[in-house]
């Protein structure tokens, strides 16, 4: 039997059905504006929420780090791989996260799936919101615990299911502090109390809330003044943050555990010295001053206000992350394509990531885009939006 038949039918249907994507090769780095194929194009796609990546402190300590250590540290954090200055990021996140300790993985994907299958036994139940990130989903996955699903932040489910599990010898409900497709912010302080009541453990990822959620950015256990009532914090150094990696923020007992039972860290070799260099010139920058995390909200609650007041159905978005619901996987793409026309980057996001009638292009403002920038992108929208039937 040749395999590749059957990735070719794959793909044939993926075009069929107008979902499959070709990668774009972007000839310059992350930023408002950038090349493609010869044409500046306004981004309006990247995670790069408060435009770090070129942020002049962040690029000098980069810089710094490979003149003292070089480019690689060598090996794994348990063998030659902790380097001091591995050691001094973790020391600022546990400031920064007002933790008793953390620990850094090489990405957010694998901060969850080390975080999970080292937590959960067999003994154990995982309760975990439907919409929660594939992250946790594969996190949940590695093991053997028990799994139940609650309806999208329905705490009268989550209730049911913390009192019917009660035989488990740890309950752990597990949430997005904000969901990734739809731009909402997880209802944390009623989790919180429902699970001081049952005695369970809170596991929030805030991939999408560090750097943009809390006071200067510090999350979304920050933003509810929630500090030390939450249990386990999963944090990402990819996206606001603006270089690569993720972390987990709680119990020194918890970390030192880690070290010995999480797999992607015993067998993953560590964070290049630059990135780790850079993270801690960002966590740095972002406890000087919350200008970028201001102007960030500033232009998210316009932009949003905006393409509401032109009847776009931006979904429950409450935060930089907004959809615009278009429907069908075909029209979603075919959407996305004529933005790409008009200049403007916004990927379509189809089946199977959200529902079959739930496509949509997904949005995400930043701190960098200029009121001109915005200006330009929702003339852009209105145009695109008229002729797709998204507007009356």
């Amino acid at each position: 039997m040749n395999y590749l038949n059957d990735l070719a039918a794959d793909i044939e249907g993926w075009k069929r059905e107008g979902r499959y994507r070709s990668i774009k090769v972007w000839e310059s780095g992350s930023d408002t504006w950038m090349n493609l194929n010869g044409r500046k194009i306004l981004q309006m796609s990247s995670n790069n929420y408060l435009g770090l990546t070129h942020h002049p402190k962040l690029k000098e300590a980069a810089i710094a780090a490979i003149e003292k250590y070089g480019v690689g540290s060598g090996s794994v954090r348990t063998i030659t791989g902790t380097l001091d200055i591995h050691e001094q990021l973790e020391i600022e996140l546990t400031r920064f996260k007002g933790t008793e300790a953390a620990l850094v993985f090489q990405s957010g994907f694998t901060t969850n799936q080390g975080a999970l299958s080292s937590i959960l036994g067999a003994d154990d139940v995982v309760i975990s919101d439907e919409l929660n990130h594939a992250s946790i989903i594969d996190g949940i996955r590695l093991t053997k615990a028990s799994r139940k699903i609650f309806a999208h932040k329905d705490m009268d489910q989550l209730e049911a299911v913390l009192k019917e599990t009660q035989k488990h010898r740890k309950r752990v409900v597990v949430t997005d502090g904000v969901f990734s497709m739809d731009g909402d912010i997880a209802p944390l302080p009623e989790i919180v109390q429902l699970a001081e009541a049952y005695d369970a453990i809170v596991y929030v990822d805030d991939a999408h809330a560090s750097g943009v959620l809390g006071k200067n950015g510090k999350g979304s256990t920050d933003h509810f003044g929630l500090n030390g009532r939450v249990h386990i914090q999963i944090g990402t150094l990819s996206k606001a943050i603006g270089a690569v990696g993720g972390y987990v923020a709680g119990a020194q007992l918890l970390k030192e555990h880690l070290i010995h039972t999480a797999r992607p860290f015993l067998f993953s070799t560590s964070q290049p010295p630059a990135v780790a260099a850079t993270c801690l010139a960002a966590i740095q920058v972002l406890q000087e001053s919350a200008d970028l995390v201001t102007r960030l909200w500033d232009n998210a609650n316009g932009f949003r206000n905006d393409l509401q007041r032109l009847g776009f159905n931006t979904g429950a978005s409450e935060t930089p992350i907004i959809p615009i619901i278009v429907g069908d996987p075909a029209q979603t793409m075919r959407f996305s394509d004529r933005l790409l026309e008009e200049g403007i980057f916004a990927q379509g996001i189809v089946y199977p990531t959200v529902a079959m009638d739930k496509g949509r292009v997904r949005l995400i403002v930043t701190a960098q885009h200029t009121k001109d920038d915005l200006a330009f992108a929702l003339n852009s929208l209105q145009k695109v939006g008229r002729e797709f039937g998204l507007l009356s």
